[in-house]
């Protein structure tokens, strides 16, 4: 008898753990997934071309609320749970409703999911969103650049829409962004490396994505998502954590599992957080991985002009994921409006629309920063209309991208964002040329 699985997941981990241990297994049935975090991912069907042989109508995809309803329907054996950046309290809380009406409760580890590739991969991940991953890619990016390798980017998976369409994406243009009409979300990761003239893959089959990166690439960084780990066998992997939520390397999933599997811990925003707070998570990393070089790293802020911030009345607009479920208050931009003298920051949420103001309800520690939230052209525009309402005089746009670009502002904005810059030595890049000269 086949054992029948529902992988509980958020469109990213629970599609590659199917594709790499399911898929093709007889021994299994999955039955269903499951779908959170993202708004209107649920209601779909994991399509035929890419659930394979064992599965002629694809595999329905559910929303998590029904669970457990889920679970007496389909007379589920395991339920696999696959995705990140939640407590392990709240990992444990599934876990027990998953049990109590008689189900197994599966973690699938990297030795079931991770995909070896022919060529050197270096993998940047994290203990939380929001704790520098993506400053972190763009700095090895560029130290593997000026080594003069080929680099191709493989960033942790974000299809929200078409799942057949988006099997294997490949971004080179800010029209191939276009093109495949991606959300806000997807821009603020890829966007950053395509104007630095990176290519970046993503999609939903990692197994078909490496092989084609692989065509074009010397070296592979993956791009990891949350604080997943990474799909792929990595030859270097560096982890980022953040002193401003000092504990959360240790009590959220599968952050503890990255940093006791890191080579290179880096303990990011040490211009922002204590003294305090940096030993406080740099005594707990190492418990947690005595093996590990841990360094530490500036997120500097970058911005087009801080001079016109001065004086003004601001909205703060920043990365949607971090402030959200990532859970901190504030991100470049709110540091960006307080060092350069802004006379105000505006509450954002009496002009919240639609789904936005849905947004506020949800994480009500946000009160002085509005999330770039943009999961579809409608939520965007929901996102443009709450910008032009705000009674401010002038925007600050704290994402990795450029929202003037899509949204039609009707106000003065300045660009606020990160680099990374490490303090002392090694820096990232003697430590990536001495472990690349040993492969």
């Amino acid at each position: 008898m086949k054992r029948k699985v529902l992988i509980m997941g958020a469109a990213g981990r629970d599609f590659h753990n199917f594709n790499v241990f399911y898929r093709n297994n007889e021994n299994y049935e999955v039955v269903a997934f499951t779908a959170t975090q993202i708004p209107d991912i649920e209601g779909r069907i994991y399509p035929p071309a890419l659930a394979g042989k064992l599965y002629p109508k694809g595999i329905p995809i559910y929303s998590e609320q029904e669970l457990t309803n889920l679970i007496k329907r389909f007379k589920v054996d395991d339920v696999v749970f696959a995705y990140s950046d939640v407590s392990n309290e709240y990992v444990m809380s599934k876990a027990a409703e998953a049990m109590a009406v008689g189900a197994n409760f599966v973690l699938l580890g990297p030795g079931s999911t991770s995909l070896k590739s022919i060529r050197p991969v270096v993998s940047v991940c994290a203990v939380r969103t929001g704790s520098g991953k993506s400053q972190t890619t763009r700095r090895v990016v560029a130290i593997l650049r000026k080594m003069g390798k080929k680099v191709v980017v493989i960033r942790h998976p974000m299809p929200y829409g078409n799942l057949e369409e988006q099997a294997v994406q490949r971004f080179a243009t800010l029209e191939d962004l276009i093109n495949y009409k991606c959300t806000i979300e997807e821009r603020e990761e890829y966007e950053p490396h395509i104007e630095r003239g990176a290519i970046v893959y993503s999609g939903v089959d990692y197994g078909a994505i490496l092989k084609e990166a692989e065509k074009e690439a010397e070296v592979i960084v993956w791009d990891g998502g949350n604080n997943d780990f990474s799909f792929y066998v990595s030859d270097l992997k560096i982890v980022v954590a953040d002193p401003l939520r000092p504990g959360h390397e240790r009590l959220y999933h599968p952050g503890q599992t990255n940093s006791r599997m890191a080579d290179v811990l880096i303990i990011n925003k040490v211009d922002t957080a204590s003294r305090e707070q940096v030993e406080t998570v740099r005594k707990s990393l190492e418990c947690l991985n005595p093996n590990a070089l841990i360094i530490e790293a500036r997120s500097t802020i970058k911005a087009e002009n801080l001079d016109a911030i001065k004086g003004k009345r601001v909205l703060v607009v920043e990365d949607g994921p971090t402030v959200t479920h990532g859970e901190m208050g504030f991100g470049a931009g709110y540091i960006a409006a307080k060092r350069a003298g802004a006379r105000e920051i505006i509450d954002p949420r009496p002009f919240a629309k639609g789904s936005i103001r849905e947004t506020f309800k949800k994480y009500p520690h946000l009160t002085d920063v509005l999330p770039a939230m943009g999961y579809g052209e409608k939520q965007m525009k929901e996102l443009e209309e709450t910008i032009n309402a705000a009674d401010c005089d002038l925007v600050i746009v704290g994402t990795p991208i450029n929202l003037t670009r899509f949204l039609k502002i009707n106000k003065e904005t300045v660009r606020v964002y990160y680099e990374l810059e490490e303090v002392g030595h090694p820096d990232l890049e003697e430590i990536i040329r001495e472990k690349l000269s040993a492969i």
